[in-house]
């Protein structure tokens, strides 16, 4: 994958059978995202594509975000949506340490359970988390990816419900994280927005979009 990967923003057809169907299963939502990328990348093409997705819902409409190293919105299902696709190249050559961004990332905050001694050698289940540890998550992560948070406003999102044969039995929570911050390591901060942060990626967390802070 090359450093300047590009994203698809499609504003939703609300009338589409597919994006109603997509709506309400995280498992084709992934499916149907996946059908941007090339073919033949292997047993994980989601990784090898750097595929991650967000949905962006208000009242009156819904946004698909798509960034990936190459994407072909005329693979989607017919009537799914409008797309515009933009590369990321000038976002990062804008990236400077110091300077302030505003930025949006919806996540599944979650830690592995600690168990006992008598159960070394086994792995905990993995616990969401919520509140004040969600937002103490968040804070250790952005820190990581070369963010200082200055502010950070969580607003609870509705699970992603993987369904299917395939699917893992389990409901994926999700918060969505919007603020400003400062940059601290531009290196850092293109890692995170190229491959991702946290845990539920092919479910529509993970990515971070940035945006200059404006002045007046």
């Amino acid at each position: 994958m090359n450093d300047h990967p590009v994203i698809a923003r499609i504003r939703l057809n609300p009338h589409s059978r597919d994006v109603q169907r997509d709506l309400r299963d995280a498992t084709q939502m992934h499916r149907t995202v996946m059908r941007m990328v090339p073919d033949g990348l292997g047993d994980a093409p989601r990784h090898q594509a750097g595929l991650l997705y967000r949905l962006d819902e208000t009242d009156t409409s819904s946004t698909l975000l798509v960034q990936a190293a190459r994407l072909d919105p005329a693979h989607l299902p017919t009537g799914y949506g409008q797309a515009d696709v933009k590369s990321l190249a000038p976002m990062f050559t804008a990236l400077r340490k110091g300077i302030g961004v505003r930025y949006r990332i919806v996540l599944n905050p979650a830690k592995r359970e600690r168990l006992s001694l008598e159960e070394k050698g086994t792995r905990g289940r993995i616990v969401p988390l919520s509140g004040t540890d969600a937002d103490q998550w968040w804070l250790r992560r952005a820190a990581e990816a070369g963010l200082d948070l200055h502010v950070l406003t969580p607003t609870s999102m509705e699970p992603a419900r993987p369904r299917g044969r395939e699917a893992p039995r389990m409901r994926h929570s999700l918060l969505r994280y919007d603020g400003t911050a400062a940059v601290t390591d531009p290196d850092a901060l293109r890692d995170a927005v190229i491959h991702g942060i946290g845990r539920g990626k092919p479910y529509g967390a993970g990515l971070l979009s940035l945006a200059p802070v404006r002045t007046t």
